[in-house]
């Protein structure tokens, strides 16, 4: 299994979160998310690039396909800084954290 070829699923983010956005209370869920979300959305998109599959980068990191599944979910789940560094290492990718000023405005 860990030799699967990847094969992204056809999906528009910009159409779902058009329709989700008209859903009472999900502008604000989303908001409070939208770090987790980057994170997420980042992760995997370094994995299509990889062309890797969540069992190759699980097996790469010596752990399951349901744990790289929550990784990749922007969940109340906060992975710890070790566990992304070797997710990055596993799709081939450094980890990079930075902190930006806040603008006043």
């Amino acid at each position: 299994m860990a030799g699967a070829k990847y094969r992204p699923v056809v999906h528009s983010h910009k159409d779902f979160l058009a329709k989700a956005m008209k859903r009472r209370g999900f502008a604000e869920a989303y908001a409070e998310l939208a770090l987790e979300y980057q994170v997420a959305n980042q992760m995997l998109k370094a994995r299509a690039r990889a062309g890797l599959t969540q069992d190759a980068v699980a097996e790469r990191m010596g752990t399951t396909k349901s744990a790289i599944s929550r990784l990749e979910s922007a969940s109340k789940h906060a992975p710890s800084l070790q566990t992304l560094k070797r997710y990055a290492h596993a799709v081939g990718c450094e980890l990079q954290v930075r902190l930006v000023p806040v603008k006043s405005g």
